[in-house]
């Protein structure tokens, strides 16, 4: 069945010492186009997720977040920069004799100075953290692709409830065109018997008048394609795989056989029914738009 582009998931899991939250996001578009916004000291996870992702869905613009929050104490060295200090107090000292300032300068003080310290994290093992994410960032797929599924599945009841409406306007046409034809040769046989006043009528030509008329306003062709696109566009909404560019060209063929009826019927009551046509064509044609 047709899956929405629009989709949302989220998971979290505290693994090791990190509390790690995955948020995947994505609304339609024409082309697949993913930002995955991580910190930066995982960069190296960009693509692998970006992959993953688009091994789940084939088009729409996504975002996917990554944070990774630590719940426990990190084992960080610190270390005294010893010659950045050295060079401070050397300073502060020549400040001291030269313009006769107190040096009243506390190890408090020292602590604003840039570069004192040595922060040093020790380093983690990509391997290591990437089993760690990924779990995680699968849980988010899960919620997000149920997401996307049920949004499917309402836009397949739908587009389905409007495949019957079209062909009950269209079945309508079918029944009703031909016997335009039969209406119109009996108005024109009896417009001429009017005029000729009593006076030899011409069957043969009337006949002819009619049969031309018929022609003209003949809509079997179209409507049996219509309804062959019908189908297809029902086969189409019940299968799973990205099927959203192929709906939007059957959309133009249906629209354009419509058209082509619309242009030759001449009944009111078929006029509507070709404009109720084009309504739910349309309605139709916005609801594919965000199918994958």
């Amino acid at each position: 069945m047709i899956k929405s582009m629009t989709g949302y998931g989220r998971a979290t899991a505290q693994v090791g010492g990190k509390i790690i939250t995955c948020e995947i996001k994505s609304v339609n578009q024409r082309y697949f186009d993913a930002s995955v916004k991580l910190p930066r000291v995982y960069g190296y996870l960009e693509e692998p997720i970006k992959k993953r992702v688009q091994s789940e869905i084939s088009r729409g613009k996504l975002d996917i977040y990554l944070t990774v929050d630590f719940s426990e104490s990190e084992n960080v060295e610190i270390t005294l920069n010893k010659p950045v200090l050295a060079a401070y107090l050397d300073a502060f000292r020549n400040i001291e004799s030269e313009f006769g300032v107190d040096n009243d300068v506390k190890a408090s003080d020292l602590l604003r100075v840039p570069d004192l310290f040595n922060v040093r994290k020790p380093e983690e093992d990509a391997d290591k953290v990437k089993n760690e994410v990924f779990p995680v960032l699968e849980e988010a797929i899960r919620g997000f692709s149920a997401f996307r599924t049920f949004e499917g599945e309402k836009m397949y009841q739908d587009i389905s409830e409007r495949i019957s409406v079209i062909r009950r306007y269209k079945e309508t046409v079918e029944q009703k065109n031909p016997t335009l034809a039969e209406a119109y040769r009996k108005k024109l046989e009896d417009r001429i018997r009017e005029i000729l006043n009593g006076a030899a009528v011409d069957e043969n030509r009337i006949l002819t008048e009619a049969a031309l008329y018929a022609d003209k306003t003949a809509v079997a062709e179209e409507t049996v394609r219509l309804e062959s696109h019908l189908l297809q566009l029902a086969d189409l909404i019940a299968s799973d795989g990205p099927v959203g560019r192929k709906l939007d060209f059957l959309l133009q063929e249906m629209n354009r056989e419509v058209n082509t009826t619309g242009s030759k019927i001449n009944d009111t009551e078929l006029t509507d029914c070709v404009v109720n046509m084009k309504c739910e064509l349309e309605k139709i044609r916005e609801q594919i738009q965000n199918v994958e």
